[in-house]
């Protein structure tokens, strides 16, 4: 395991770091610009998808369950509303908390672009069989969970709050 010492001389192709950097990066731009004829980024999306599934949350669920701090949701959730895609009703059992749902130009926005989302990753993944695709998506979850991400959170969710990215 030499090619792996520290300073080795590997070429870039060599390394998987350099590899996952190179393909993250246009994988996230190109899904970008699918996604932007529908007026959202990738970071609308998953935050509806998380939604779709946990309808009636609060905002302090929502940012507990991708990993962001309350305060940026609170952003993130303005800027959704600005969209027309969330709304922010009072939740029924907490007074002082507000239940997110999604509107109806969201429940007609997120079937379009779930078919988007797949026939990008489709075109991704093409060069593999179905064995490869299960084997790449389960080595990729265990990486992500090695490296402290929550299950289906992005953290470019945050830099977006900033607005970073």
């Amino acid at each position: 395991m030499s090619d792996f010492a520290p300073g080795s001389n590997r070429p870039l192709a060599d390394r998987a770091n350099f590899l996952l950097s190179q393909l993250g990066f246009h994988v996230a731009q190109t899904f970008g610009a699918r996604l932007a004829p529908l007026g959202i980024a990738p970071n609308h999306f998953g935050l509806l998808m998380h939604l779709d599934r946990v309808e009636g949350g609060t905002q302090q669920q929502l940012a507990d369950a991708v990993g962001v701090h309350r305060k940026v949701m609170v952003g993130l959730i303005d800027d959704l509303e600005r969209r027309g895609l969330v709304e922010r009703r009072r939740h029924p059992a907490d007074r002082r908390a507000h239940a997110l749902h999604l509107t109806a130009a969201a429940r007609e926005l997120l079937p379009r672009a779930r078919e988007v989302a797949d026939r990008h990753e489709a075109e991704v993944l093409a060069p593999l069989g179905p064995q490869e695709r299960a084997q790449l998506l389960a080595m990729l979850q265990i990486l992500a969970e090695h490296s402290g991400q929550p299950p289906g959170a992005h953290p470019g969710l945050r830099l977006a709050a900033r607005g970073d990215a």
